[in-house]
């Protein structure tokens, strides 16, 4: 892209806000457009519970989602393409927002939307957008658009207008103004009385805006696609006056059609605001007349009222044409958008919403994809159950040693004899002659917070700890006079200091040899040698270990902690537990059907019968 184009028909936003309205526009007009992507990559909700979310949107009469992200920094780190923040951040909050984008390395834009914004926040903003060489558009602005590639927002109004603007494609007008109403206005203007806008920028009405008037005439000038200029200036301040110089000393050569609004605001009472917070003339050399006198001077092409505004535009494009520098544009249909659902109601014409979101695979195609990986490639590549597990359950390729930590887990997790409850209800089961389904699941259905849930557990107190910075010695009091449980994942019936758990002795060689960082299980350590001191089998159990070196997996895996958070609260613990233990199920309910035992019925000396 060149250094004068802020947008092209590849350029992505993110947005922060959940602005569902305001985005399904800016993706109609995608879709008009004929865009090969979006133009909006995310969506911002700081409010949201989990780190991602997603939100539909009608792509023409199909759906396709965008993600909701609660922070921006994960925003821009997941879509490093996306180059443009459009912030509906209230005044309150969209100082700190724009700060942020603009201190980031992939954003080049930043857009702002809200009116207020206290006018020492836009200085110091600008003044890191000109350092850092990006662009700023507003404060108070509706924002812009690129015919046939970029629209901000709620830029250029309806769909209707859009069309008869004929913004859906390129022109060779160049527009600026202050104004975003009028900018609305000026589209269909120009529309009307040339080949239409190439690009439209409103500044925003703020006293300090982020780009000034001169900045994207300059850009216009520079672009060889645009033909001419145009202009709507405003009463107050001295920006024309850099326009008037640029003029005078050659930078602008391009025809320019320019008039200052706000001649009426001489007949108004003295000091009475004029629109916008910079549209008040402090002296006569900030009046409408002044500025509208002394850009035709330095040869502009003024009109001498708003009126004659189209005849003027019309008059210069139609030069252009004569001297043969504009090329007739080929006029082309644009696509249509199905109409919204309640529309559609009234006229008996309909697009039906899907009912569930699916993020993890796709079986349309002629190879299902896990994650948007063929399953072709992954049966070619020979790739491991731990790889597959990486992209079903957390959307990434996981590395080789988070692929053998997995499978680590699930064959340690495999079986624990015939006594356990979950083997026992499915051996008792199968006896009773059900199908392998059902007795699977009577084993399933006994995992729970007594048999198994040490290792969530253990995972949740453990990162607690960790977390509030509690010395072990404070943990250990912690749970016994705050929470009152036994510490998960600690101790064993049979197993000791003397006698350890071989299971525990290979996950934790395992993660020491192949985690750069382990600070879940260093910590674990650190309260077993309390523990141990007063019992010498209050050790760290293989449930412990598995729930607390999980965690040191996600954290090696560079999970930002909204996104621990959720694996967390989304059961995955759990998950390789009921993925592990399910394998011994089933072999005990092979054994049993095998030996074609018959119907278990429990002996009357285990029982203690009372009165």
């Amino acid at each position: 892209m060149e250094d004068y184009e802020l947008f092209n028909e590849n350029t992505q936003a993110i947005i922060y806000g959940l602005q569902a309205a305001p985005v399904q526009r800016m993706i109609d007009f995608d879709y008009v457009c004929r865009r090969k992507t979006p133009s909006v990559a995310a969506m911002i909700q700081p409010t949201q519970e989990a780190a991602v979310a997603y939100h539909k949107v009608f792509w023409g009469s199909k759906e396709i989602i965008i993600p909701i992200y609660k922070t921006l920094n994960m925003a821009i780190k997941k879509h490093p393409k996306a180059d443009v923040l459009i912030n509906f951040a209230s005044f309150r909050s969209a100082y700190d927002t724009s700060k942020e984008a603009l201190e980031s390395e992939t954003i080049r834009v930043v857009v702002i939307i809200a009116e207020g914004v206290p006018e020492r926040q836009s200085q110091f903003l600008n003044k890191i957008a000109q350092e850092r060489r990006k662009v700023i558009i507003g404060p108070a602005t509706v924002g812009g658009i690129r015919a046939g590639a970029f629209k901000i927002g709620n830029t250029a109004g309806t769909l209707e207008n859009i069309i008869l603007s004929k913004l859906y494609r390129p022109g060779s007008v160049g527009f600026v103004s202050k104004s975003g109403g009028l900018s609305n206005e000026m589209n269909f203007m120009i529309a009307q009385n040339t080949d239409g806008v190439y690009e439209s920028i409103a500044i925003g009405g703020d006293r300090y805006p982020g780009s000034r008037l001169i900045d994207h005439l300059l850009r216009y000038e520079a672009n060889p696609k645009i033909k001419m200029l145009v202009c709507l200036g405003e009463i107050g301040g001295s920006e024309e006056y850099e326009i008037v110089d640029a003029l005078i000393n050659g930078k602008i050569k391009k025809p320019l059609v320019i008039w200052v609004t706000g001649t009426a605001a001489r007949i108004l009472p003295k000091g009475l605001q004029f629109g916008h917070a910079g549209a008040m003339a402090g002296s006569d050399r900030e009046t409408a007349e002044a500025k509208n006198k002394a850009l035709k001077e330095a040869g502009a092409i003024v009109p001498d009222s708003y009126e004659d505004f189209d005849k003027i535009i019309k008059a210069t494009f139609e030069k252009l044409k004569t001297e043969g520098k504009v090329i007739p544009i080929k006029e082309e249909e644009p696509p249509k958008i199905p109409l919204d659902f309640n529309e559609a109601i009234r006229l008996g014409i309909v697009r039906r919403q899907s009912d569930v979101v699916v993020t993890i695979s796709d079986d349309r195609g002629d190879v299902p994809t896990f994650a948007g990986i063929g399953l072709d490639e992954i049966i070619r590549k020979n790739k491991s159950i731990g790889y597959v597990i990486g992209l079903l359950w957390f959307k990434k390729e996981l590395p080789e040693f988070a692929q053998q930590f997995i499978e680590m887990v699930i064959k340690l997790t495999a079986d624990h004899g015939p006594a356990v409850s979950g083997a026992h209800n499915a051996i008792i089961t199968a006896r009773a002659g059900k199908d392998l389904m059902s007795s699977l699941a009577s084993g399933i259905l006994t995992i729970g917070p007594r048999f198994g849930g040490a290792i969530s557990d253990a995972a949740k107190y453990f990162r607690e700890a960790l977390q509030k910075q509690m010395p072990p010695l404070e943990f250990i009091g912690y749970m016994k006079n705050v929470v009152q449980i036994n510490i998960p994942g600690i101790g064993h019936r049979i197993k000791s200091v003397q006698n350890p758990d071989v299971r525990v002795t290979l996950l934790k060689d395992f993660v020491f040899k192949n985690f750069q960082k382990h600070p879940h299980l260093d910590y674990a350590l650190e309260v077993e040698k309390l523990t141990t001191s007063k019992r010498n089998n209050l050790i760290l159990n293989v449930d412990g270990c598995i729930g607390i070196t999980f965690l040191d997996l996600l954290e090696n895996l560079d999970f930002s902690q909204e996104e621990i958070e959720d694996v967390i609260q989304s059961e995955a613990l759990n998950g390789l537990f009921v993925l592990g233990r399910t394998i011994g199920m089933m072999g005990h309910v092979f054994d049993q059907k095998r030996q074609r035992a018959g119907l278990y019925r429990q002996p009357w000396d285990e029982i203690l019968f009372g009165s």
